[in-house]
């Protein structure tokens, strides 16, 4: 396969220093884009949106731990094992996240959104408007366990604001 090279287009600043699996309701981040990388106006439009997807790269996830097979998901044995791409964890090859967040405010370059689960200092990758036009067709469904991890995955840490 040939390579695919991407440069970031800004960075996360958040509340949340270290990795961790739950707590990420709440939490409001800044997204700063790159001036140097994108033109001045490459937000403009976007305020309109309620949501935004944010794509970025888990930069501190060591390649060592990368998963490119099955695994129980955050090791539980209760639950069965899954193929990388049958999960949402950052041990994924390419370590690149997509989390669709609420928009509060657009100035300039500096987005601030809602319920972002990247660490600060995250490379973000692209921002996207959420349309619902490009959610899902038809009924989702998807296993109770991947309902079970997800219960407490935007819960509120006292701790963070």
């Amino acid at each position: 396969m040939n390579e695919i090279a991407l440069s970031p287009v800004g960075m996360v600043r958040s509340p949340v220093k270290e990795q961790m699996d739950d707590v990420w309701g709440g939490v409001t981040s800044i997204i700063e884009l790159d001036g140097n990388v994108v033109g001045a106006e490459a937000c403009k439009g976007l305020e309109e949106f309620s949501h935004v997807e944010i794509l970025f790269h888990m930069h501190r996830v060591p390649v060592d731990r990368i998963e490119t097979n099955a695994r129980h998901p955050r090791g539980r044995t209760d639950w069965p094992p899954v193929g990388i791409f049958a999960q949402r964890g950052r041990v994924r090859p390419n370590r690149i996240g997509a989390t669709v967040c609420r928009l509060v405010k657009v100035e300039g370059l500096r987005l601030t959104v809602l319920d972002l689960d990247a660490i600060d200092g995250t490379p973000v990758i692209d921002v996207k408007p959420y349309m619902t036009e490009f959610g899902p067709k038809g009924e989702v469904r998807q296993p109770e366990w991947s309902r079970q991890l997800m219960a407490t995955y935007f819960g509120v840490d006292p701790k963070i604001k």
